[in-house]
């Protein structure tokens, strides 16, 4: 026998996950707020032995007019081991690994379903433009081959008299990886075909509340020596002479800006974790690898230092005429850590500071000194230590990567997705000026160039010092890029910490009080919903 039910987004249904009660569901939104449900599917046949190898289901949606539905069926990965260091309080459906995990999001309207398992749809809806605050309901039908009804239900749905505007003030990256769309979609670095494709992965950022991208003006000098995905055409044209060739970066850029992005990341000026080299630049666009200097140049030495005397004032005047210098966010180096990579830091900041004293940068550094000393403009710690340098009236931004892991907020594929959608929450409530992570799309083995099955593996073959989960969040589709579950819970996130600020909802609002850190905080669903339902209480009173 088939059941079916509707559930929370927040929620991962699990192929063994049990029929869960088939109660009514409502969702309370504002006029212009995505949202989205699923619909759990269990066949729950007795006797396997008569059972049919399987049933295909089709999801029906029918919304108010001008509503815009989208159906996905919900896939599932292998993941071979829980992530470490978590206790099992804190891990989603903590028995099922090793198992399959629902997360990547397929835009297909039917499922192959067989007995004694259990499957889902996840179903986004967006209210039509003009509509009116009230109740509204949408109707789901689920359908055999025949087109004969297997169930139904309903969803009902208040929306609320606030529109959402725009975040403001809290840039969000993920880091994206040109190399990895050059490798699995195998283009001829820059051509067209890769332009195509990358305007879909840029659409989805800007979607999913992401407004800032990397630009690889060179090649990221960042988890290993990557291919060649360097933007900038560079000629030699003597001892220590280069000319620019800029048509790729702008034209990057300026998709970028197409696709509804805001803000663009440059690409890291020395090497990570100790600034102790210069990076990897190439002749032309490094179709042949050939490098203008060795790699083990020194990160301030003389040849390199000529080189950025003449590219940085060709990269100001280049983000002047683009209209972008100041959203536009410059890198020293990835996390130094130490003694001798505190000094190294602070000679390329120093040199910088020479050659281009208009620019401001920032880095991922979690030892707080850097932040005391104002060593860079604006630190980026671990949520591990962000509030300390909060506490501190040290500006920041703040990220999370797979550290730190236990009870503190991250989004991995064991993370309850209620906690991933606490992030937007979370940024808030120490008014952080922006957030970074590592991963959009990093699709290879740990530090080199040899792609891995993302749907097969997901923690880079480096487990267990790289969580699964960790290394991206969108999978590589044949045009373009698939959705997770996670994805969806922390664009969901953005939307709320959007909400908050339209309110004009205060940082130390007593709301928000129960937000104590990084890791003490509400971590069920029925928290944030209370929350939200306050809010449009208190909306509708002052109205």
């Amino acid at each position: 026998m088939i059941r079916s039910w509707l559930s929370s987004p927040s929620q991962r249904l699990f192929p063994h996950s049990p029929v869960q009660p088939n109660r009514a569901y409502s969702y309370d939104a504002a006029l212009n707020e995505r949202f989205s449900f699923q619909v759990g599917i269990r066949d729950d046949h007795e006797d396997l032995s008569k059972a049919p190898w399987f049933t295909e289901v089709t999801c029906q949606v029918d919304a108010p007019k001008g509503w815009q539905t989208r159906v996905r069926r919900v896939g599932q990965v292998p993941v071979n081991h829980r992530n470490t260091l978590t206790p099992a309080e804190e891990i989603d459906g903590v028995d099922n690994y090793p198992g399959f995990v629902p997360d990547p999001l397929f835009d297909e309207t039917l499922l192959k379903l067989p007995p004694a398992e259990t499957q889902s749809f996840f179903i986004t809806i967006v209210p039509a433009k003009r509509v009116k605050p009230g109740a509204y309901q949408i109707d789901v039908k689920l359908v055999d081959k025949e087109d004969k009804k297997i169930s139904s239900h309903k969803a009902r749905i208040t929306l609320h008299d606030v529109s959402i505007k725009a975040r403001r003030n809290f840039p969000v990256v993920q880091w994206t990886y040109a190399d990895q769309i050059i490798d699995w979609y195998k283009t001829d670095l820059f051509d067209e075909r890769f332009y195509k494709i990358m305007e879909a992965y840029f659409r989805n950022m800007a979607e999913h509340g992401q407004d800032c991208a990397y630009v690889p003006v060179f090649t990221p000098p960042l988890d290993g020596v990557k291919r060649p995905s360097q933007l900038l055409r560079v000629m030699r044209t003597g001892t220590d002479k280069y000319e620019f060739d800029w048509a790729d970066v702008r034209r990057y850029v300026r998709l970028m800006k197409s696709c509804g992005l805001k803000y663009f990341e440059w690409t890291h000026l020395f090497t990570q974790w100790g600034v102790r080299h210069a990076i990897r630049v190439y002749d032309g666009q490094g179709h042949s690898e050939s490098l203008l200097w060795p790699a083990e140049t020194e990160a301030t030495s003389d040849t390199y230092r000529k080189f950025l005397a003449q590219f940085l004032p060709e990269l100001k005047k280049f983000c002047e005429e683009e209209k972008i210098l100041k959203k536009s966010f410059f890198h020293v180096s990835d996390e130094p850590h130490g003694a001798e990579a505190r000094a190294n830091y602070i000679k390329a900041r120093t040199m910088l500071k020479e050659l281009a004293p208009w620019m401001k940068v920032m880095d991922a550094i979690s030892e707080i000194e850097y932040g005391r000393d104002a060593l860079t403009d604006t630190p980026i710690p671990s949520i591990s230590t962000a509030v300390q340098f909060h506490d501190e009236g040290i500006k920041s931004w703040c990220y999370f990567c797979c550290y730190p892991r236990g009870r503190f907020l991250n989004r991995l594929l064991d993370t309850p997705l209620a906690k991933i959608r606490m992030s937007g929450w979370l940024f808030y409530r120490w008014a952080f000026g922006g957030f970074l992570h590592w991963g959009y799309n990093y699709w290879a083995k740990c530090q080199t160039r040899e792609l891995i099955d993302p749907f097969t593996v997901q923690d880079g073959l480096r487990w267990p010092l790289w969580a699964y989960g960790d290394t991206f969040v969108v999978y590589p589709g044949p045009d373009g890029p698939i959705d997770s579950l996670r994805w969806e819970a922390f664009a969901d996130s953005l939307q709320d910490y959007a909400l908050l600020q339209t309110l004009g909802v205060d940082n130390n609002d007593k709301m928000l009080a129960a937000l104590k850190s990084f890791e003490d905080f509400p971590k069920t669903e029925n928290w944030r919903l209370n929350a939200r339902k306050k809010l449009f209480a208190a909306l509708k009173q002052a109205k």
